[in-house]
């Protein structure tokens, strides 16, 4: 159709032709982007869980715009997200948070998004105006089945409960109603503080672990563990997966797969698709 239209110098019949073209290519990407997302976990929800740098005040509000980045990647998508826990800076951002992501091949479209994301700007909280770098991490890891069979041991565990600092009104701030749990032998720690109940709030911590778990055998088995704590070691220098350039130029670029892109703010808006595209490329490649 579209070369008799080329022939026929018919503009209307070109553009719808090269309308639906596009349309078919967009469909095709995902399609075979699907077709990477064939591991057992790629079809579960994720949580992800984010915690500032060293930095304060700088640090601790990229690790909040982070946080609204995925979210707004959520929302985009229709998919749907909560906070499960967060800890405020002290005078702005967020010190640490988890958030669990809900819908269709979550996890496989966000595994590869584990590690350091780097800014670099003009501080809003510099009064000299000065550029600056900071440092935050996101690890993501599976919301697990519930036939899947984890043993977790009572003796293994430290809960502490705590009053939350979260929105909730005066209940949070009368009951220690939030949970904290600690496995002592991996020394991961799980926390909620989303629900008013201390009960619900350990039946989610409780969930967050088994997933936790999960991922730290599965990761163990594939040999990948120890590489991934000591890139855990230390957020900072070295050790980023993408930079966030907003000063003095525009950019954001994928350490791993090259990918750029000249418009941060769209990129910081949630619009990240070509770099999870390209990482799910480079996974299969």
């Amino acid at each position: 159709m579209y070369k008799l239209a080329v022939d026929e110098d018919n503009k209307e019949i070109i553009k719808e032709t090269k309308k639906n073209l596009n349309f078919l290519v967009q469909k095709v990407k995902q399609n075979e982007i699907k077709c990477f997302l064939s591991n057992e976990n790629d079809t579960l929800d994720s949580y992800l869980e984010f915690h500032a740098g060293a930095g304060g005040t700088e640090s601790q509000d990229w690790a909040d715009m982070l946080r609204r980045m995925y979210m707004k990647w959520a929302g985009r998508r229709n998919y749907k997200f909560e906070i499960i826990s967060e800890h405020k800076g002290d005078d702005a951002g967020i010190k640490s948070s988890i958030i669990k992501i809900t819908g269709d091949y979550i996890h496989g479209f966000l595994k590869s998004e584990s590690g350091i994301h780097r800014l670099v700007r003009i501080s809003p909280f510099d009064s000299g105006s000065r550029r600056h770098t900071s440092f935050a991490s996101v690890w993501v890891y599976p919301v697990i089945s519930e036939n899947i069979d984890i043993e977790i041991l009572d003796k293994d565990l430290r809960v502490d409960t705590y009053r939350s600092s979260g929105a909730g009104g005066q209940h949070v701030n009368t009951t220690d109603s939030a949970v904290r749990i600690t496995h002592l032998p991996t020394k991961i720690v799980v926390q909620c503080q989303n629900e008013r109940s201390q009960h619900k709030n350990k039946e989610t911590c409780m969930n967050m672990l088994r997933a936790r778990l999960y991922d730290f055998e599965m990761k163990k088995k594939e040999k990948e563990n120890k590489d991934l704590e000591n890139s855990k070691s230390e957020i900072g220098w070295g050790h980023q997966i993408r930079s966030y350039v907003l000063h003095p130029y525009k950019m954001v670029k994928d350490n791993r797969t090259s990918c750029e892109s000249s418009n941060p703010e769209k990129v910081l808006d949630g619009e990240i698709d070509k770099f999870l595209e390209s990482s799910l490329y480079k996974l299969n490649a």
